[in-house]
C-alpha cells in the first residue's frame, strides 16, 4: 500500500460526531457497517442510542476504539470506551474545546456580549500601552 496521507477510515470502533438530528453535536461509536451508505452507531455514554445512521450526517474523529469486535452491544462499547479515556480524549482535544466555546458564544445574552466586548476593550488597551512602553 502507498503512504496515504488519508487517516479516517469508516471501521468498527471508529468514534463519529453526528452533524445532524436530534443528537447533533454529540459523539457515538461505529458497532457495525451495514452498506456503502450506513452504518449502526452507539453511544452508551453520550446517551445516543443504537441506531442506523447515513455515513453523510456523521464526521469521522482521529479516536477509535481498538479492537473492539464487530457488532458490539451497548454494554461492551461502554467498556471499551471507559478503559480508553476516549470520552476524556474527545474533551480534551482541541475540535471538542472549539465546539464548546462556540456554542457559549452562541448562548450569550445581549449583556453577556456587551460584557465580553468591554473586557476586549480593555485587553486590547493593555497591550497597546504595553507596546508603547516597550517601544520607547
Amino acid at each position: 500500500m502507498s503512504d496515504s496521507t488519508f487517516k479516517r477510515f469508516v471501521e468498527v470502533g471508529r468514534v463519529v460526531l453526528l452533524k445532524s438530528g436530534p443528537y447533533a453535536g454529540k459523539i457515538a461509536v461505529v458497532a457495525e457497517i451495514i452498506d456503502h451508505n450506513r452504518a449502526i452507531i452507539d453511544g452508551p455514554t453520550t446517551s445516543v442510542p443504537r441506531q442506523s445512521f447515513p455515513y453523510k450526517h456523521l464526521t469521522l474523529t482521529p479516536l477509535a476504539l481498538t479492537k473492539l469486535p464487530r457488532g458490539s452491544r451497548s454494554g461492551t462499547i461502554k467498556k471499551h470506551l471507559e478503559k480508553e479515556g476516549t470520552l476524556t480524549k474527545w474533551n480534551n482535544s482541541e475540535w471538542a474545546k472549539k465546539r464548546a466555546a462556540v456554542e457559549k458564544r452562541r448562548s450569550l445574552n445581549d449583556f453577556a456580549r456587551f460584557s465580553v466586548m468591554l473586557e476586549k476593550k480593555k485587553r486590547r488597551d493593555g497591550v497597546r500601552k504595553a507596546v508603547k512602553a516597550l517601544k520607547a
